[in-house]
């Protein structure tokens, strides 16, 4: 099964993603708690593109696939043509730096990494792929 959905960069459509994402899955066997760390993970991934690649506009545009080639098995691509983000090159901040710095933000990468089971970054086509896998048994 493949599902696909387009959304613009602004941050007031994540919900869409959200809703997106759980009516694909929603078929799919999916206990609750693995189907809202998705959705946190995929909100996470698409708002940080919206951010930081594409500074919320509007006009830019996301593609988020979801591919299910056998069951329990769930691939998410968020394709898009900002500029270039590669998961697999950042660095996380420590975690007692965060807390003494008293900083917002910066472990949206680690959630993601620890929800997924795999998180690869690539370019298709003249566009940037962040793929996510996860395997639900």
């Amino acid at each position: 099964m493949n599902y696909q959905y387009n959304i613009g960069c602004s941050l007031s459509n994540l919900k869409g993603i959200r809703e997106f994402v759980r009516n694909s899955l929603k078929d799919q066997h999916v206990p609750e708690i693995e189907m809202s760390a998705i959705v946190l993970a995929l909100d996470e991934m698409c708002s940080n593109l919206m951010i930081h690649a594409h500074h919320c506009n509007p006009d830019h545009m996301l593609e988020l696939h979801i591919h299910i080639p056998v069951q329990g098995k769930f691939i998410f691509e968020i394709v898009d043509n900002g500029s270039v983000f590669n998961i697999n090159e950042f660095h996380e901040p420590d975690l007692d730096n965060l807390v003494h710095q008293k900083r917002k933000g910066g472990l949206g990468i680690r959630l993601v990494k620890a929800i997924m089971d795999n998180v690869e970054y690539l370019k298709r086509d003249e566009k940037n792929v962040c793929r996510l896998t996860k395997i639900i048994k």
